[in-house]
């Protein structure tokens, strides 16, 4: 039987390059650090090449990463109901790439911590969502139903805190990195593979098109 000649077609194509995922984040004292390890670690392993970025120390080399990223995932802690002033600084300058749509298409998605077990982070996860949404960027969610919400749940659960926009994590305030809770850095992990998977489907997709 002789195959379709689209079918030939499709499968000479040649194989996607694996998608760029950065992870551009502030930590304040270094739980989100911790979270944004387990977000590179969860993209790395479902196929990404990674770039981690600290925002606070930023170069015009890790700027032209970030222009040259399939997906970019934003952290930072959350203070005084929004990411901190680091994440914000970072924010601003960015308007430089909003000028030209330097970001536009780009997938992105986030993640967040706070001392208290809501803490706001949604308003830090809806800020991030909206800086997204002006730079023309396509948002991921967390894509997980929320753990620990049933008599039969657990705090081990991913997803502890039930949240949808993104990760949200919670580490008390008097303890340090190494009290990341390991339902928090699962969680995180998660979110990185599923970005990088959905990263993946686009990179092949714009492949698929151009041939």
């Amino acid at each position: 039987m002789t195959p379709h000649p689209l079918f030939e077609e499709h499968h000479s194509m040649p194989a996607s390059p694996d998608p760029i995922v950065a992870i551009a984040f502030h930590s304040g004292y270094g739980h989100t650090a911790v979270l944004a390890e387990a977000v590179a670690r969860g993209a790395a392993e479902a196929g990404a090449e990674v770039v981690s970025i600290a925002v606070d120390t930023i170069t015009d080399e890790q700027w032209a990463q970030l222009d040259g990223a399939d997906a970019i995932i934003f952290g930072a802690p959350t203070y005084m109901g929004t990411a901190s002033a680091a994440f914000h600084a970072f924010a601003e300058e960015s308007s430089k790439r909003w000028f030209p749509q330097a970001w536009v298409d780009k997938l992105a998605a986030g993640f967040t911590n706070s001392g208290a077990k809501n803490g706001d982070k949604s308003s830090t996860l809806g800020y991030f969502a909206t800086m997204a949404a002006q730079h023309g960027m396509h948002w991921i969610s967390l894509g997980l139903q929320p753990g620990w919400a049933s008599t039969t749940g657990s705090e081990d659960d991913l997803n502890r805190l039930g949240y949808f926009a993104g990760a949200g994590a919670q580490t008390h305030t008097d303890a340090g990195p190494e009290a990341v809770h390991k339902s928090d850095i699962a969680t995180a992990e998660h979110l990185g593979a599923r970005v990088a998977r959905q990263a993946a489907i686009f990179v092949a997709g714009r492949s698929a098109l151009a041939a």
